[in-house]
């Protein structure tokens, strides 16, 4: 019987595998089936949950990998990836310098050794695309391997470099974050943040991840509101909802002699009903559901 495992490796980069008669769990390490060779892992999810991850991503080109695990990584093997490890910082300095020397436009993140140093990947990232194949001829003289050479976007340099937020914390990204998903300027929008680039970015200069976090909670908050701009009628007559505010659970009404008014959204049901969050407007219409993920 075979299984089915993810395995992540430096970064962000992951691999599905079969495995057959090991006994693998999350946060273990294993030596992997690679290009001409073997490469190390941490195994991150085994079973019906990778298989399930892997068809959610499209990784899965066939029922069960072609690539397998093929032992639990031993003690010689992580001494060994440590010392790769170690020499990458080398690595990238030396490429770095040949790629000044062709002049090219593109800026070297970082560099990743496969186990048995069959292969090394250099990670990069540049704004336009770069004719890099005289760069790949000298890096394989210098390296005596086979190279390739992976464009990044710069959310995924900081997943490569990682760093601190602006919350103090390191970056999710580079610890826990287990992939990158896009962040729409609805999000903040949504939770009524400022929109000012410089307080909703993070250190790659995209919106930040943690945008996602709490924007289902503000979703399903707002719902139990009227919309900003819905004309209600209440118990003092048609009143005009000018702002709602979640965390004191009022509402800002305004009369159509311009007199505002602050109720709570307890008070205003007690007014209007329990439909409150579903008010209609004038015609009879719902408007669009402007709140939705």
């Amino acid at each position: 019987m075979s299984g089915f495992a993810e395995v992540r490796f430096k970064g962000s980069r992951k691999d599905y595998y079969s495995f057959g008669e090991l006994d693998l769990r999350p946060g273990l390490e294993v030596v992997v089936e690679a290009d001409r060779g073997e490469d190390l892992g941490m195994v991150t999810a085994v079973g019906a949950v990778a298989e399930r991850k892997c068809s959610s991503s499209g990784g899965c080109a066939t029922p069960v990998p072609e690539k397998k695990v093929i032992r639990v990584a031993r003690k010689d093997d992580t001494s060994r990836a440590q010392s790769l490890r170690g020499d990458e910082e080398r690595v990238r300095s030396v490429a770095r310098k040949l790629v000044e020397r062709h002049a090219l436009k593109m800026k070297v993140t970082e560099a990743e050794w496969q186990l048995d140093r069959n292969k090394l990947i250099l990670y990069f990232t540049a704004d336009k695309r770069v004719d890099f194949r005289e760069l790949v001829r000298d890096l394989a003289r210098t390296f005596r391997t086979r190279i390739e050479l992976r464009q990044i976007g710069v959310r995924d340099e900081a997943a490569l470099l990682g760093g601190v937020g602006r919350c103090g914390r390191e970056l999710c990204c580079s610890t826990w974050l287990p992939e990158l998903k896009p962040v729409s300027l609805q999000l903040a929008k949504d939770q009524k943040l400022s929109l000012n680039p410089a307080q909703i970015s993070g250190c790659c200069g995209r919106l930040m991840c943690c945008l996602m976090y709490e924007h289902r909670t503000y979703v399903e908050a707002r719902r139990r509101f009227p919309r900003e701009g819905r004309t209600i009628r209440t118990g003092r007559g048609e009143e005009k909802v000018v702002s709602v505010d979640i965390w004191r659970e009022s509402v800002t009404l305004r009369d159509q002699d311009g007199n505002r008014r602050v109720a709570t959204l307890s008070d205003l049901k007690q007014e209007v009903g329990p439909g409150l969050g579903r008010v209609r407007d004038r015609d009879g219409t719902r408007p669009p559901d402007t709140d939705r993920e």
